[in-house]
């Protein structure tokens, strides 16, 4: 691929214990394959001091976003986001020291794969996140996991308010990606689960999604792109996430680096070469 390319990883856990003895390396890696930026999302409370911290380490290149995951909601859950407010406060409301802006509310939403033992909570504190995205005008980093008619239904008071935002990891059918396009601020984030050969990604994406409503993303550590699969993800391995959707759209890589680079920057105010 032609070296000049570069692009956005929109979702990497790099906070995360599975790099600590080697972030360094795997940052350098990522550039390496032409990725220009990272945004690392916060999960639960811990990740509000993680995850700035990796944005210090690497700045100009990792970017911090906060929220509370769906599966991270416990009983704790109005403390844990008070504490956030707190912090997003902090960093975006006061003279703050550093220049280092958070840029998303997320990851948040809502997940009902494995329990829905704290529906209620889940529901309640999505629905907090989407009012602090108006509050501070920050786009949203969604996780949606057996939850989209109840995320859409919590949604739709907010939407003409919302700024916008992705829906991450989304590996839906033609149907299902309609329903999220309806809300014309979002993208959807696409990443290594549109490489696996059993992913119907690669047909149904062209057919009903635009590439002007796309976003790159790798989610690491998990769901490595084909040849990776398996092992532990990183940011590089987005450069297959970006091939295979070149070879899916019949557009070459540059355009579609081009585009999605265009989306990140249209959402979020970050270029891929930031």
């Amino acid at each position: 691929m032609d070296n000049k390319i570069t692009f956005v990883d929109t979702h990497a856990h790099l906070d995360g214990e599975e790099y600590q003895n080697d972030l360094p390396e795997v940052i350098s890696r990522a550039k390496q394959s032409g990725v220009g930026a990272v945004f690392v999302p916060a999960i639960n409370r811990e990740s509000i001091v993680t995850v700035m911290k990796v944005c210090r380490q690497h700045p100009g290149f990792c970017f911090p976003m906060l929220g509370l995951q769906p599966e991270e909601v416990k009983e704790d859950w109005q403390e844990v986001l008070s504490d956030m407010k707190q912090a997003f406060e902090d960093n975006l409301c006061k003279e703050a020291d550093s220049p280092l802006k958070y840029i998303a509310i997320g990851e948040c939403g809502l997940d009902f794969y494995w329990s829905r033992q704290f529906e209620k909570e889940q529901l309640q504190a999505f629905e907090k996140q989407l009012e602090w995205s108006i509050e501070f005008q920050l786009p949203l980093m969604i996780h949606c996991r057996k939850a989209q008619n109840e995320m859409l239904h919590v949604m739709q008071p907010y939407v003409n308010e919302l700024p916008g935002g992705v829906f991450h990891c989304f590996t839906g059918n033609q149907k299902e990606a309609e329903r999220f396009l309806q809300l014309d601020r979002f993208c959807l984030g696409i990443g290594g689960v549109s490489t696996f050969k059993s992913s119907h990604l690669r047909e149904d994406l062209p057919a009903a999604v635009p590439l002007q409503r796309i976003v790159l993303e790798t989610d690491s550590p998990y769901m490595a792109s084909v040849p990776f699969r398996g092992k532990r993800n990183e940011s590089a391995f987005a450069v297959e996430v970006l091939k295979t959707l070149a070879q899916s759209y019949n557009v070459s890589e540059s355009e579609v680096a081009t585009i999605t680079n265009n989306n990140v920057y249209r959402l979020f105010g970050v270029s891929a070469s930031a």
